[in-house]
């Protein structure tokens, strides 16, 4: 009679055993367990996470989940997400937490990564010594090249396009335009002007890129967050179930178009002694000096005796996996500095462009009115009121406002002062979001208002304190923070408002069509549009 209990015994201690471990462990026992939960499932499901990143969605899921919870939320069994500065994003960010295979999922390219995907902090932190001199702010306002891009671009090829419209009376939606100067902006920096884009005089084919690159950005979910299922259906050829067809080719396009820029460039430094191949003293006329690529290329070439050494592989083995690096690293910058900047412009330009925010666009031309040369990247940069309306349009309107999740550390403590969560295991997909950073009403004071007074001081005549000021530098969020913060930064901010400066010194705008001007909900937060139509606005002229 004993042998019949021992299965059931079995089956009850495996009850018992999935019970606490689904159950009693995950809600009650856990070093989770102590963080408010964003749904009842969260503890035992990721679905519930899930099912808004699928849709677009998370980013004012997790937003309403602070509002209600507090600054540490739990979004999913291994999952939280943090909303303060101090034991927030200064522990994350600045603490030594490295990037998982979210990043890596997607953002490499020609199966290779770039820094902004590399998982540990040495190599990236390698890399970005490489190039942060090129992108620091003191070179890029004293770069005779970007000078000369600045006026090829904005003199040269917007300004009369945007005049004739003007004269025609016609209506220009502003998102694609913005896409297509920006993409020219940024690739002309990195590769030179005649090896860059030139998509402002090349419509159709901008629209046609422009198009392909947001559309396969709705399909990033699957690889980045279910990961396991999509290599296994790419395994046996049904991939298609979760991403169309055409997005292997749309990326190889884009892959090409970057390696075919990479190429020029090499060629135009072909040209240059070795001894001379600096921006300033290049034979090269300045607008085609390949800066970023450049200094990638020399930091690399350095390193090949080194790294033959240390992996065993031949000087020609070395010199094309670099290759494959460089192209990686520049398409990386490409798209995420025209894409992330195009989005802010838009929402920039619909902001001053609507009819209750007039006052702010007539005080913004009179400030411009009185730059004398608008290139002049030192005197644009000081303009309070600009710099004022394009901080607050960063902060309401960042483009890239989503999760930016990391990796705890073995014993981690997140928390604010006084409320630290001590212990938190090795291995915890933790992340913040400039959105929820970005609205803190005791830090921005009706924080879903456009209020560009904000970051004036009172002797300026804005409506903030100097301790508010720094207070709200804290908090703001749209370039991260910490060693991985954007690399591109001052290059966004140059090129922002030399474009800013360039359009409304000499026009005025005035919404025409604007009814999709809501973000998505996603990591990225572009405009949603309606009917194929973003941020129409009609010209006038001076």
């Amino acid at each position: 009679m004993a042998l019949p209990m021992i299965p059931i015994l079995a089956l009850l201690a495996l009850f018992l055993h999935a019970i606490y471990h689904d159950i009693i462990y995950p809600y009650f026992l856990s070093p989770l367990s102590k963080i408010p939960n964003a749904h009842w499932s969260v503890p035992i499901s990721r679905l519930w996470i899930l099912s808004y990143r699928r849709r677009e969605e998370e980013t004012p899921a997790v937003h309403e989940a602070h509002q209600r919870l507090g600054p540490v939320v739990r979004l999913a069994p291994n999952e939280i997400s943090v909303n303060n500065v101090d034991g927030g994003i200064r522990s994350v960010y600045a603490g030594g937490y490295e990037k998982g295979d979210w990043y890596l999922n997607v953002f490499s390219n020609y199966g290779v990564m770039p820094m902004f995907a590399m998982p540990d902090h040495g190599p990236h932190s390698k890399r970005k010594r490489m190039l942060s001199n090129v992108y620091a702010k003191s070179t890029l306002q004293s770069s005779p090249s970007l000078r000369a891009i600045s006026h090829a671009i904005l003199d040269e090829r917007l300004t009369p396009r945007l005049k004739d419209l003007s004269a025609k009376g016609e209506s220009l939606d502003f998102y694609y335009i913005f896409a297509a100067l920006t993409h020219d902006f940024v690739s002309s920096y990195i590769f030179g002007l005649g090896n860059g884009s030139d998509f402002l005089r090349q419509p159709a084919e901008a629209k046609k890129f422009f198009d392909d690159f947001k559309a396969r950005q709705r399909y990033q979910f699957w690889p980045q967050e279910l990961p396991g299922l999509t290599s296994f259906l790419s395994k046996i050829g049904l991939q298609w179930l979760l991403v169309p067809s055409w997005v292997g080719p749309a990326n190889r396009d884009i892959e090409a178009m970057i390696q075919k820029m990479c190429n020029s460039a090499e060629e135009t430094l072909a040209e240059v002694p070795e001894e001379d191949q600096k921006p300033n003293k290049a034979g090269a006329e300045m607008q085609n000096w390949p800066n970023v690529y450049a200094q990638l290329r020399n930091a690399l070439l350095k390193d090949i005796t080194t790294n033959c050494i240390d992996v065993k592989m031949s000087v020609v083995e070395l010199v094309e996996r670099q290759k494959l690096e460089m192209a990686s690293e520049m398409l990386d910058h490409t798209l995420a500095g025209f894409d992330t900047s195009s989005i802010v412009l838009t929402f920039f330009s619909w902001e001053i462009s609507r009819p209750e925010h007039e006052g702010w666009q007539k005080k913004l031309r009179q400030e411009l009115k009185d730059v004398h040369d608008i290139h002049d990247a030192k005197a644009v940069d000081a303009l309070p009121l600009l710099h004022a309306m394009l901080m607050e349009t960063l902060r309401l309107h960042a483009a890239i406002p989503g999760n930016q999740p990391r990796i705890t550390p073995p014993s981690a403590t997140l928390g604010a002062p006084g409320h630290e969560l001590t212990g938190l295991p090795a291995g915890v997909r933790v992340q913040a979001q400039a959105w929820s950073l970005h609205r803190n009403p005791d830090v921005f004071p009706e924080p879903d208002t456009w209020n560009p007074a904000r970051w004036l001081s009172h002797e300026r005549g804005g409506t903030s304190s100097e301790a508010q000021l720094k207070e709200m530098g804290r908090w703001f969020w749209a370039f991260g923070s910490g060693g991985r913060m954007c690399v591109g930064s001052n290059l966004a901010m140059f090129d922002m408002k030399a474009i800013i400066a360039a359009i409304w010194s000499r026009f005025e705008t005035k919404v025409d069509y604007a009814e999709g001007m809501v973000h998505r909900g996603g990591y990225v937060a572009e405009p949603v549009g309606k009917e194929g139509k973003y941020c129409v606005l009609k010209l006038g002229d001076d």
